[in-house]
């Protein structure tokens, strides 16, 4: 039984009663040697306070209170560049190859945080849930193997294939109320749901904090959402961002940590919350959180962990909760009782439409209105709340004798869901109007899909439960329009086989040719009997990894042992070439494609082979074929690249706004790195592929004219001067000589800090690191 000590606490949440103490409540039932440091943290803070002299929000609490240094942190929103000592580090198998390639570099006997890695990535959908995961154990083999060993010998909890999405075993085992999380994956923050401040980053950041360095974060700024009223009828949590998203774009969270309050949170189950603030990356959030909550408190002693519940209770004021009079920076206010059904897309997440309006949208658009397929589930929503809505659906159409009428999908969020859903019989009416269920990984959420139904290029529908919706996301097919919605509404519509059915208005067909509405859904926040855990896929590392080895194989198409990056020379940039001038959005899956290229994820040099494929060039408006400017015939971004490389000649890249937004992976700025690139110069980035870039070595830049975006020609030899006196805060010079001779010259800003120009000057962030160790 794990138990606590005795606590004193203020009330008012505005600072510490007078008796001091150390919880002795372990932070997870794997990991009973860390315990929660609730005590520490409030201390933390308390320095604090006494700095800063106003309310603070929750967001500040739990980042303020794991500052390194809150004595002497320069504590500025959107300037400073904060310390922080994160308590955890999630890694999804994908991402975690590189990061363990780049611990393993570091020379270091063991991590020094709580740190687990989780196989959900490289699992395809195509014939049902066990012979995927079959065919996955086979072929990725090799990869497992490697992580399992690098857990074992590094001290890495491994959560084997099987296990569930790293987001949904993170909710259901690690995550708690004032936990900061660092993930490998821009989905992290739906840890925010259970109170934590969860964020997705680049395994580099993950290697820094493995390595008991701290983290850092360029202090976020806050977006309040308050939420008023109570959900009703077709109306889910997911609805809840989808209309945030419309609100905000794709790029209006960028550098804030969004934070929701009002007296709508009550009424949020946990696993909706968490729904909330995983969606919060595509707008752009450094992370989303919420307050502690009594449905919180339902959810974790749901999970078995009681002593956490009871913890948190005690902390609810002063630490798991905002001050009365908190500053946001922007408010947005969403009245739950008045919010309808979204739907969004297609190709972006931030194309909202109220269900009521998007039959006629899709008509005025000539988006496809048939749906060819639906599918369910995913680390968005797959929680037994989620199951059981649609079960519900799927339950009212087989009474009716109606059944899907377009291909359905259900993706159960983690082994403990597959379980719990089946002992308790919801997965029965799904299957029962034609899906099939998938293996507890992500699947076609991230392009791990086997599409046979239609061919690549056919313009088609499909609706998804996910969180993105770029083009070619889910299956490869650039002419697929996604749509994403919520469990239950995705349902309906397969129900219906049409775009623009509206469960609240419009009828569908019985067996015997009556008409009939769908009455609104309805399922349990939790099992009754509670969870069923299913199979144990969790494997401990051992006491001491010293005598345990990990090899990769010289020969492996697959890993493969990375080399340090070279060091900067100490020179300007100069006579430089343009690879690829981007038009129009490029997001990670622009950049480093994912789908059948994520079995290379281990291996720099043969992913290497993806590098932009699918960004559009401006010069010809197409993708994957750009100009050499050595020998004037086109080819593809990496043959190009490799080509340039072969001959020492450096070159930039450059891009549109919001460059880099979407997955935290990254390859997006190592594959760069490794073919030759020096620069990436754009109107404005996604916050983790600039940290991710600066990491690499690589030169973050933005246009401080957008409008000198257009004077770059493909043919321009480029020049970036200032370096020998690179500094934060002072910008850098670009100079173009054009075809013709003639030359144009701009200024470009940047981001770096102190500690990120020694990242450039040793050319990564990883050779810093060795650096420093070795004085």
């Amino acid at each position: 039984m794990w138990c606590r000590r005795a606590l004193a606490l203020n009330a008012s949440g505005r600072g510490l009663a007078s008796v001091r103490f150390a919880t002795t409540v372990p932070v997870s039932q794997f990991e009973t040697g860390a315990k929660i440091k609730y005590d520490e943290n409030l201390s933390t803070l308390e320095v604090v306070r006494k700095r800063l002299d106003h309310p603070l929000s929750l967001a500040e609490k739990i980042v303020y209170s794991h500052l390194d240094d809150p004595q002497n942190q320069d504590i500025v929103r959107g300037t400073s560049y904060l310390r922080l000592r994160p308590d955890r580090v999630a890694m999804q198998d994908a991402t975690a190859q590189m990061a363990m390639m780049q611990f393993i570099s570091s020379g270091l006997p063991r991590v020094h945080v709580p740190s687990t890695i989780h196989c959900d990535h490289l699992i395809e959908a195509k014939d049902g849930a066990s012979t995927d995961l079959s065919r996955a154990k086979d072929i990725n083999k090799e990869v497992y193997d490697f992580l399992a060993s690098a857990s074992s010998k590094y001290g890495v909890g491994f959560w084997k294939p099987g296990s569930g999405i790293i987001h949904q075993i993170i909710l259901e085992n690690y995550a708690y109320p004032g936990v900061m999380v660092i993930g490998t994956d821009s989905h992290t923050p739906n840890g925010g749901g259970l109170g934590g401040i969860c964020v997705g980053v680049g395994g580099a950041d993950a290697v820094d904090v493995m390595a008991g360095l701290p983290w850092e974060l360029k202090c976020p700024n806050l977006i309040g959402v308050k939420l008023t009223g109570t959900l009703k009828g077709w109306t889910s949590p997911k609805d809840v961002i989808l209309k945030l998203a419309g609100i905000l774009t794709v790029k209006g969270g960028t550098g804030a940590i969004v934070e929701y309050y009002g007296p709508g949170v009550e009424s949020l189950s946990c696993t909706g919350m968490g729904t909330i603030c995983n969606m919060g990356a595509e707008i752009g959030a450094t992370t989303s959180v919420f307050p502690y909550t009594d449905s919180m408190d339902r959810y974790l002693r749901a999970t078995d962990r009681d002593a956490i519940a009871d913890l948190a209770t005690e902390y609810r004021h002063t630490l798991l909760t905002s001050d009365e009079g908190a500053r946001y920076d922007q408010v947005v206010e969403i009245n739950l009782s008045e919010l309808e059904p979204h739907v969004n897309g297609p190709f972006t997440p931030d194309l909202a439409h109220p269900v009521s309006e998007l039959g006629a949208r899709a008509k005025e658009n000539d988006w496809p209105l048939d749906v060819k397929v639906g599918l369910i589930g995913s680390c968005t929503n797959s929680s037994y709340e989620d199951m059981g809505r649609a079960a519900s659906i799927a339950t009212q159409a087989l009474k009716r004798g109606v059944k899907a009428k377009a291909g359905f999908t259900i993706t159960p969020g983690s082994e403990q869901i597959r379980a719990t859903i089946s002992r308790d019989g919801l997965d029965a009416p799904l299957e029962e109007i034609g899906g099939q269920v998938l293996a507890n990984a992500c699947g076609p959420c991230i392009g791990q899909w086997n599409r046979q139904d239609v061919k690549k290029g056919e313009k088609n529908t499909i609706v998804t439960s996910y969180n993105r919706n770029f083009t070619g996301r889910n299956d490869a097919n650039p002419a697929t329009h996604a749509f994403v919605a919520s469990p239950e509404l995705v349902t309906a519509m397969v129900l219906s086989g049409r775009l623009d059915f509206n469960p609240e208005t419009d009828s569908l067909t019985a067996a015997d040719g009556s008409q009939f509405r769908l009455e609104s859904p309805y399922g349990d926040e939790l099992p009754a009997k509670g969870f069923d855990r299913g199979e144990d896929t969790y494997q401990a590392p051992p006491a001491s990894g010293e005598s345990l080895a990990v090899n990769v194989d010289p020969a492996s198409e697959r890993l493969q042992l990375l080399n340090p990056f070279d060091r900067w020379n100490g020179k300007d940039l100069d006579n430089m070439v343009v690879l690829i001038k981007v038009k129009g959005k490029c997001t990670t899956d622009h950049i480093s494609a994912a789908g059948p290229w994520l079995k290379y994820r281990g291996h720099l040099d043969n992913i290497s082979n993806n590098l932009l494929i699918a960004a559009t060039n401006s010069e010809n408006g197409e993708p994957n074929s750009v100009r050499n400017q050595l020998t004037n015939d086109f080819g593809s971004v990496p043959d190009t690249a490799r080509y340039y490389k072969a001959r020492n000649q450096n070159w930039i890249a450059i891009g549109d706004e919001n460059y880099g937004e979407g997955s935290s992976r990254e390859h997006a700025a190592l594959e760069p790195r490794h073919l030759g690139g020096r620069a990436i110069i754009v109107k404005s980035f996604a916050r983790i592929h600039e940290t991710n870039l600066k990491k690499q070595g690589m030169l973050a830049l933005t246009f401080a004219d957008t409008a000198d975006y257009d004077k770059i020609q493909p043919s321009d030899r480029v020049a970036i001067q200032g370096l020998t006196e690179f500094a934060p805060g002072k910008p850098l010079t670009c100079v173009l000589t054009h075809a013709d001779g003639s030359t144009d010259s701009f200024s470009l800003n940047h981001t770096f800090n102190e500690a990120q120009i020694e990242w450039f000057k040793a050319g990564s962030a990883l050779n810093r690191m060795a650096e420093l160790f070795s004085t």
